[in-house]
């Protein structure tokens, strides 16, 4: 009886070893499994797309936000810049009043300054290394460097920037890196939940929580630098952001994109409840744009808007307030072709409802020239609609183009444009760069080749013609001509009679 007890105990403890192994074999299965599907979410083989998915988040029950945070992290990263402080000499004697209004009192102070640094984030957007920022976080860097999650650190050079929305895309030498896919703004509602993830002060990979305040906000923070073509619609959020912040991730709880953090509205420079993001309909676009152009290809309706009040809608005798009034239409413009007029209430671009002109230039801004838009707008208390074609800002459909400056010859020298490597080294947004000297007129001005002309009088020197344009223009007249040579040195000289 015990050998028979004995063998059953053995066959039962074979069964239960064999049935535990199987297990652990198929657990292994669908780890690997899962693992494999983890890795071709994280890093999937894909160049970059401006698709926007649309979010179905169902908030479970004791809400945390880790998968968001795990999603986005790898996919942001730490962007630092640097920016060169040219030097230059001092003259005894002290300077005109006028070249003091350009130059400022330093003029000609040698100083050995070392370089000034900078700090921002970025979101990687395509497994190949693109990635966008803010224009303001590299603006005018003389070297641009990209710290990923991992502590890798490469070398990024500049696409392209679009000071209109502050976006700016780079670009570094790199594969199969983790990405952030777009999620739709649109579908972004008031009071739900986000994430801002960024470096702020110098802090790698910090992630902070918070809900959306508002849509459609306008601060005055980019018309300020870009004047009206700015487009301020953002989205405001109470997730902390700081400085360092700038062009990092604004994700949902799914830890998709849905916008790229851009400012504060803060007294002293720090969080002070409000943040605000580009929304990620106008990054995709802009970023499309850059890919495909060189340049964003920014549509007009033609028409000059303003905002509506209660005392505004009174005074013009206006019905609604739900809408932007179109105070003048111009000639040969979308608009004027659609048969838009002054005084007309626009109330939607292709369904969306528009109640500001924020509301109104995010839609815009949204297409290029040559697409048309469904425009819906009261006019004598009738709603009509107009099919509108939108055009480029020389009321036209034509693609906007990158101008390049070309080299010229005149007075016997020869003017070439300013590579942009040194415009960001010398901390200038132009200018014309002289040789052959000699054999020219400028000889007897004691300019030596290599001078690069930025300002003739009070006008500024941008391309080669300028040079040739603005001299024609002052005759026989004595005109100062002022600039910088490749050194970082300041001079100025002045030509004509006297």
């Amino acid at each position: 009886m015990k050998t028979k007890q004995f063998f059953a105990g053995l066959m039962l403890s074979a069964m239960v070893g064999g049935g535990v192994a199987v297990g652990s074999y198929k657990l292994l299965e669908e780890d690997k499994i899962e693992v494999s599907a983890q890795e071709q979410v994280q890093y999937p083989q894909v160049r970059y797309t401006s698709d926007m998915r649309s979010s179905n988040v169902v908030v479970p029950e004791g809400l945390n936000f880790i998968k968001a945070a795990q999603v986005s992290t790898p996919a942001v990263v730490h962007v630092m810049t640097e920016y060169a402080a040219p030097s230059a000499d001092r003259y005894s004697s002290p300077l005109d009043p006028f070249l003091r209004d350009f130059f400022g009192d330093g003029f000609g102070e040698r100083q050995q300054r070392g370089p000034s640094l900078g700090s921002g984030s970025g979101v990687i957007i395509s497994s190949n290394g693109h990635i966008v920022t803010n224009n303001h976080v590299i603006d005018k860097a003389s070297k641009i460097e990209v710290v990923m999650n991992d502590k890798r650190k490469f070398t990024a050079t500049l696409v392209g920037s679009d000071p209109t929305t502050d976006i700016a895309l780079l670009k570094i030498d790199a594969d199969n890196l983790p990405i952030m896919r777009y999620g739709n703004s649109d579908d972004l509602q008031i009071g739900e939940w986000v994430l801002a993830v960024g470096n702020p002060m110098n802090l790698t990979s910090t992630v902070t929580a918070g809900i959306v305040s508002a849509k459609g906000r306008s601060i005055d923070i980019l018309r300020s630098t870009a004047g009206e073509m700015g487009i301020e619609s953002f989205i405001q959020t109470d997730a902390a952001v700081n400085p360092g912040n700038s062009g990092g991730a604004l994700v949902n709880l799914n830890g998709d994109l849905i916008g790229i953090n851009t400012a504060i509205a803060s007294q002293t420079g720090s969080f002070a409840g409000y943040s605000f993001a580009v929304p990620s309909s106008i990054v995709s676009k802009v970023v499309d744009d850059l890919l495909k152009h060189g340049e964003v290809q920014r549509a007009f309706l033609g028409a000059s808007i303003q905002e509506i009040d209660a005392s505004f809608a009174e005074k013009n005798n206006i019905k609604t307030l739900n809408g932007v009034y179109i105070a003048n239409v111009a000639d040969k413009s979308g608009a004027q072709e659609a048969g838009l007029k002054s005084g007309d209430v626009l109330t939607s671009i292709n369904g969306v409802s528009v109640r500001t002109s924020a509301q109104l230039l995010e839609q815009v801004a949204r297409y290029r020239p040559g697409d048309k838009v469904k425009v819906t707008y009261v006019r004598d208390g009738k709603e009509k609609s107009a099919n509108v074609t939108l055009k480029n800002r020389n009321n036209n459909t034509d693609v906007m183009k990158r101008s390049v400056a070309k080299a010229i010859t005149f007075e016997g020298a020869t003017f070439e444009p300013v590579s942009k490597e040194d415009m960001l080294r010398l901390g200038i947004d132009g200018g014309a760069q002289i040789t052959n000297v000699r054999n020219s007129k400028f000889r007897e001005t004691g300019m030596q080749d290599g001078f690069i002309i930025t300002r003739i009088g009070d006008r500024a020197v941008n391309v080669p013609a300028d040079v040739e344009k603005y001299l024609k223009d002052a005759g026989a007249s004595v005109v100062y001509i002022m600039g910088i040579y490749p050194n970082g040195q300041k001079d100025y000289f002045s030509i004509g009679k006297r």
